[in-house]
This record gives structure tokens, sequence and C-alpha cells, in this order.
């Protein structure tokens, strides 16, 4: 008689494993990112962080969709995905449910999204979330598009960048609007804790989720995820993009508590061009200098706002 593989419900205990997956961690292998996925690393580093006692609401978005192709996940920690703009309404339930069973002091609440799911479709849910002081932690990977529906601009899109919805041409530089200011807006509700990270700054980033989940009440932290695929960057250099944006001003890694600046990373400034160039996004700039000169101005803007021009930034953020 043929031997057949068994179903891994009936296997050992110790080969109890998906075929894609391995037995250990709270975000499993296997999943369909694109290679250099800037938020399939950072979604690693936080549910790490995190730890297995955490629920996660999930809007729909890239994250949603490489880490659940039925009948196969990644999250070793229940995990539910609702609609697009919905994370954190569904988010506000559960932690409601574990507070009336008793069980919300042991458990992590946290809801995520992309930037579209963020600062665009989901914006009004969230700051529902934010005004009723749910104790629930928001994530926002911030790949600075709707990468998973074909590129197209969103809310956190940067000035001058190229997606579908903004082509450069002879009459357009590509996007021609900021990026939305949403970390202001999270600590305009007056929060305990909002916090910018990168994915390039792992052990910022893990230490600002665990931060955020020692603190009671509703917390945001915005992560900078760099996507090879909307950016047309090479795979192999994602974290070198994430590092540059902070390095040039361009992406400040700040905290806010309770609607005041409290810390920052202060960098040593490098010229936007670093940055611009090793994306192809921003390609049809480079031969642009008044363009070049406005996002610079950006950067310079953030850096005197901030307070960021000063160590060197193999050095601990400083408190304000």
């Amino acid at each position: 008689m043929e031997n057949k593989p068994l179903p891994p419900h009936q296997l050992p205990e110790k080969n109890r494993c998906l075929t894609n997956n391995w037995c250990g961690g709270l975000f499993k292998p296997g999943h369909t990112a694109c290679a250099g996925c800037g938020q399939a690393i950072a979604a690693r580093l936080v549910v790490e962080a995190a730890g297995p006692k955490t629920i996660i609401a999930n809007n729909t978005g890239c994250l949603e969709v490489f880490t659940t192709r039925y009948p196969e996940t990644a999250w070793g920690v229940p995990w539910i995905h609702s609609l697009f703009e919905n994370s954190a309404a569904v988010a506000s339930g559960i932690e409601a449910a574990l507070k009336y069973l008793g069980k919300k002091d042991s458990t992590n609440v946290i809801a995520q999204g992309g930037d579209g799911g963020t600062a665009d479709i989901g914006l009004q849910a969230l700051s529902g979330m934010l005004e009723r002081g749910h104790d629930i932690l928001y994530i926002c990977y911030d790949n600075e598009a709707y990468e998973n529906t074909g590129i197209q601009r969103s809310g956190l899109t940067p000035y001058g960048a190229s997606t579908t919805t903004s082509p450069p041409g002879n009459n357009s530089i590509g996007n021609i609007l900021p990026k939305k200011p949403m970390p202001e807006i999270a600590a305009a509700h007056g929060i305990p804790f909002v916090a910018v990270a990168s994915v390039g700054f792992i052990p910022d980033l893990q230490r600002k989720v665990k931060k955020a989940l020692s603190i009671k009440g509703p917390k945001y932290i915005q992560i900078h995820v760099p996507c090879p695929l909307g950016w047309r960057h090479e795979v192999n250099q994602t974290f070198q993009v994430a590092k540059l944006a902070v390095e040039t001003g361009l992406y400040p890694l700040i905290e806010y508590e309770f609607g005041v600046l409290s810390s920052r990373r202060q960098i040593s400034p490098k010229p936007v061009e670093e940055y611009l160039k090793a994306q192809g996004r921003f390609k049809h700039l480079l031969n642009n200098p008044e363009s070049i000169k406005v996002i610079q101005e950006i950067a310079d803007y953030n850096i005197k706002k901030y307070g960021l021009k000063g160590a060197a930034l193999d050095t601990k953020p400083t408190n304000v």
C-alpha cells in the first residue's frame, strides 16, 4: 500500500508544520512578499517585539495579501482581516471584548495597515480609535503608495515621486503634494505616545514598539518601509535606502508624548540627491535642479523644525 503524507494535524507535535512554514517564530517564512520588501521585515520586527500574547487586526493591503494566502498564514499570533479601512474599528471591538472578559491586561492589541489604508481610506476609523482612548497600538507601514493595487499615489506619497496616478511628463514633475503629516495628526488627539520609526534602524524600531505597548491608552507608530517594486530600487538596497531617508532629514525619527515632541534621532545631514538617485521613482528629477531644491528645502525644514542636526546616527535618540 502506498504511503501517503499525513496532514499537518495528524503529525507528531514536533513535526506539525505546513510545508512552507517552520514551527518557530511569530512571523513565519514562506509568505509571498517581493524580494527586499521592507514591510515584511518591519512586520516581523513588530510582532517579535510585541510577543506571543498579541492579537492583530489588519487592513487590506500588501501585508494582508502576502501573509495570508489561503489556506496558509505567516502569523504565529491571532490575526484578523476585515476591510481596507477598518482595522482600527475591528481592534477597538477586540479590545472592548478583552476588557469585558478581564483579559486585556495580559494581551496586546495591535491594529495595522499601509499608508493608504491609514492616512486616506482608514483615517476616520483611526481617529475614532484614538479619540475614544482604546488601549491599542496602531502601526502604519508607510511604503508611500498603494503598492498592492498598482502603485497609485497616497496621502503619504512624497513630493516629486512618480506613481501610476502621478506620472511625470512635459507638464508634470510627479506628485505635486506634500506628505500628509500623520504623526502630527495622531499627536493632535492628545494620545500618550506617537513615534516614527524606520526599517533601517532595527533596535530603534523595536524599542519604540515595546515602549508603546508598555503604555496604557492609544498609541501610533509610523514605520518607513521601502518598496523595491514601487520605488524601483535594487532589492538588496532596502536598508540602505531606508537609512538615507533618515540621514537626509526627509524622514525624521521622532517621538511625541501627549502631543508634545519628546525625542528625536539627530543626524549629520546628507544631501537629498543621495536618497533620490537610489530610486527609479525620482529618476526624472535628477536633471531638474529646481525640483531637487524644493525637496532639499523640505529636508532642511524638517531638520530645523525637529532639531535633527547634531550627533552621528549611531547615537541614541535625544530627548527634547
